[in-house]
């Protein structure tokens, strides 16, 4: 009997051999290669500190008397700078872009694009409103009463040709692939993918906290009326808006999709 009695040190040593080991599932990691993108990013962070900058500018002195007109001329001058680096950037990326692979349709993949292109193309509509509507009032207006004239029908041409170039850009990019492990490693074109998804945040604060407003524009309250140019105003800027948003949602996707090692 006193043979098959154990001592306690070879009881522990049964239970932990008797104990299974419970198979732990491993945890979901979630990994963004980011290569081939800081300089971008980097001239975009740059072009967001330089809009809240002109921000600051507008706000402070829109507020002093007298400064109401250079407050507007020196936001709509970084305004005309920033469509003209970002139509530059898109055309930089289509050039780049050119020999990648080419998919027509990508409708059976996981991460389709034809609902956000969809979206994109119904949104910029707000951006052709009121970029037409801004010409027609400046360009009618009176010399004496509208001494900016010049600088805003500038600003909304290149605003209207950016938003175009930028919109078949997207377009096209949505269907680009990678063919190859050289373009898998070089990633061609995601500098300036990342460099225009940060700029268009930069767009979308000027479009959401001064443009958005009817009196940004009081001229053009004068030749349109108070309730037309409001009207037009509230119809078409939230559009805008969402376009800028919108487009860094699909930048984000074609810049994440595209340069993926098996993306088809």
């Amino acid at each position: 009997m006193w043979k098959t009695v154990k001592s306690i040190p070879d009881i522990d040593k049964t239970r932990k051999n008797s104990v299974k080991p419970v198979a732990q599932k491993p945890a979901h990691h979630f990994s963004v290669d980011c290569s081939q993108s800081h300089k971008g990013l980097f001239f975009g962070i740059l072009i967001i500190v330089m809009t809240i900058i002109s921000m600051i500018m507008y706000f402070v002195l829109y507020t002093q008397p007298g400064y109401e007109l250079i407050a507007t001329q020196e936001v709509t001058l970084w305004e005309t700078v920033m469509y003209f680096l970002c139509a530059a950037a898109v055309i930089t990326g289509m050039i780049l872009m050119r020999d990648l692979k080419y998919i027509k349709d990508t409708s059976d993949e996981h991460h389709s694009m034809d609902l956000d292109n969809l979206l994109l193309v119904v949104a910029q509509t707000g951006v052709y409103l009121y970029g037409m509507f801004s010409i027609l009032g400046s360009y009618f207006a009176k010399w004496d009463t509208v001494p900016d004239r010049v600088e805003g029908i500038i600003a909304e041409v290149f605003g209207v040709v950016q938003t175009s170039l930028q919109t078949m850009f997207i377009l096209h990019a949505s269907h680009r692939r990678c063919k190859g492990s050289k373009q898998v490693r070089r990633k061609p074109g995601r500098e300036i993918i990342t460099f225009l998804l940060v700029a268009n945040i930069a767009i979308w604060f000027v479009n959401t906290l001064i443009k958005g407003r009817a009196v940004f524009r009081e001229t053009h309250l004068e030749f349109f009326g108070i309730w037309g140019w409001t009207i037009i105003t509230h119809i078409s800027m939230p559009l805008a808006i969402f376009y800028r948003f919108h487009s860094t949602i699909c930048l984000f996707e074609v810049w994440k999709i595209t340069y993926k090692a098996k993306a088809h």
